[in-house]
């Protein structure tokens, strides 16, 4: 259905979430004259690493994601943050809905390391509309198909990732560890009488700091 386009409004931080979510406004309109009965809609949101300049702390925040400066001409590629998707309601000419992206501080998954590493600026999105258009027929509804070149691009200000991550996550992050290496922070950590992990690792790093001083 070629009568139909989206628009990438805004991005924000919902927040009244338990977990983190940023809601994308996405203003749809439709120039045909009958109205739309709904849209199952799909949406790939991809992010565009080579969009935006880095400086040298930035660099070194991706360099295990794209190497040095000097291969990004090879390995900056778009690659995909998520899958998206949305119900919007019937509406005549023009309307907007609000669409989750779900989010994590996983610094294993590379979309979470990628933004973590960004410090100002804006990150570079691009958003691959597509899904299901129903529109009233003569015997019921009629199904057409988003068309497949709708997508947009949105600089989404770094300053929204963050004031997410610090609403969610204040002053703290996340590791993996294997079992064994827990197992033996906890069991130093009750010997001890710390009160967390964290408290474990900052007595070890504490450690180790005195004996390089020595």
């Amino acid at each position: 259905m070629n009568d139909v386009s989206f628009a990438v409004l805004d991005v924000a931080p919902e927040p009244y979430s338990v977990t983190p979510i940023l809601m994308a406004r996405i203003g749809i309109a439709c120039i045909a004259e009958e109205p739309v009965h709904a849209i199952a809609l799909k949406c790939q949101v991809r992010i565009d690493p080579s969009r935006r300049p880095y400086d040298d702390e930035e660099a070194a925040g991706v360099v295990e994601l794209f190497g040095p400066r000097e291969q990004w001409p090879a390995s900056q590629h778009t690659f995909l943050w998520q899958h998206a998707t949305a119900m919007v309601p019937g509406f005549t000419g023009t309307t907007q809905i609000q669409l989750p992206i779900y989010c994590t501080y996983d610094f294993e998954v590379v979309a979470a390391k990628y933004l973590h590493a960004l410090h100002e600026g804006a990150v570079p999105l691009q958003f691959l509309f597509s899904g299901t258009v129903f529109t009233a027929g003569n015997r019921g509804f009629v199904v057409h198909q988003v068309p497949w070149d709708r997508d947009e691009r949105y600089d989404m200000p770094v300053t929204v990732w963050h004031d997410l991550m610090r609403q969610h996550f204040p002053n703290t992050g996340w590791l993996r560890l294997n079992h064994d290496t827990i197992e033996a922070l906890a069991a130093y950590r009750a010997a001890r009488g710390l009160l967390g992990l964290d408290d474990a690792i900052t007595s070890l790093l504490a450690q180790d700091s005195a004996r390089s001083a020595r």
